[in-house]
């Protein structure tokens, strides 16, 4: 059993599976007694699969098959040759997140499937290729990347993260290192150019599509939505999961935002619906997947 998910009537497994290119995925496994449904969790961009291990044990517990994994060239799905592996962006969503949601099923066989999505991991939906077989979606701190959608006060850090750091990172290293500046794991370089590319337009990624660069299904129905959001996040702010929102237009959405007192928290941040004690969202968030429930607040978007 993974460190922290010592929940009782929990088990988890390590497991490995191929996305259609071949790349091999790390995931792990967490089963419930009696399970009534599947739970895929997709993290945010430079998150490990560890990270969301509290969360997935918890709903484990409710009673769910989950299944929490490294997007390529990230943590165990890593890369030899980060500078030279030829991952762009949306490969995470058209190729990870589709195997993954393949490799859960077959683990859950006949159960609905569901998907939790951090940050990236919510706005990837639309490239799935099979998100038909989704029953429902909780967006987690999801929202455009676009610096101008973003806490003012975090302008100029940005900016300096995509034009100044990030770049001198690609010309010294071939790839974004993790730690200091950027606290993730390290980034392909593809990874970076094509969300700073997106992040320089409140249109984001749409041009991209109407282009035709990427297939993807965003412009197909999807399952219903429910997205949560924090005032003190300042990257997924109200608007920019507006924005991000938008993009699935032929889907059920809405849109809660929630402070951290209401979780009992005193920060939540971009990252702490995650971590240890966030029971109170995950509560809402089973409503929803189990009942079609909305929480208290919910706008229809």
């Amino acid at each position: 059993m993974l460190d922290g998910t010592d929940v009782e009537g929990v088990t988890s497994e390590e497991i490995v599976f191929d996305a259609e290119d071949g790349w091999t995925l790390a995931g792990s496994l967490f089963r419930g007694r009696e399970p009534k449904m599947a739970i895929m969790i997709s993290a945010g961009t430079g998150f490990p699969r560890r990270f969301y291990r509290h969360a997935a044990a918890w709903f484990a517990a409710q009673g769910a098959v989950v299944l929490t994994y490294d997007f390529r060239g990230i943590g165990d799905s890593g890369a030899e040759d980060l500078a030279n592996c030829g991952i762009d962006y949306p490969h995470w969503g058209q190729l990870d997140m589709t195997a993954a949601l393949e490799r859960l099923a077959k683990a859950a066989p006949g159960l609905p499937v569901m998907t939790v999505g951090h940050s990236i991991g919510g706005q990837f939906v639309g490239f799935m290729k099979n998100g038909d077989k989704i029953a429902r979606n909780a967006f987690v701190s999801v929202g455009s990347g676009h610096w101008g959608v973003h806490h003012k006060l975090r302008i100029p850090l940005e900016l300096f993260f995509w034009w100044g750091f990030g770049a001198m990172e690609l010309a010294r290293f071939g790839f974004v290192r993790g730690g200091g500046l950027w606290a993730g794991e390290a980034l392909p370089p593809g990874v970076f150019k094509t969300w700073r590319r997106w992040s320089g337009r409140r249109s984001y990624l749409l041009p991209d599509l109407a282009s035709g660069k990427y297939d993807h299904r965003f412009d197909q129905p999807q399952a219903p939505i429910c997205a949560w959001v924090f005032p003190d996040d300042g990257i997924a702010t109200p608007t920019a999961c507006s924005d991000t929102l938008g993009h699935y237009r032929h889907a059920e959405k809405h849109l809660v935002v929630r402070t951290p007192e209401e979780l009992g928290a005193k920060r939540v941040g971009h990252e702490g619906a995650f971590r240890k004690g966030r029971e109170a969202l995950w509560g809402e968030i089973w409503e929803w997947f189990e009942r079609g429930a909305l929480p208290d607040g919910a706008v229809k978007k």
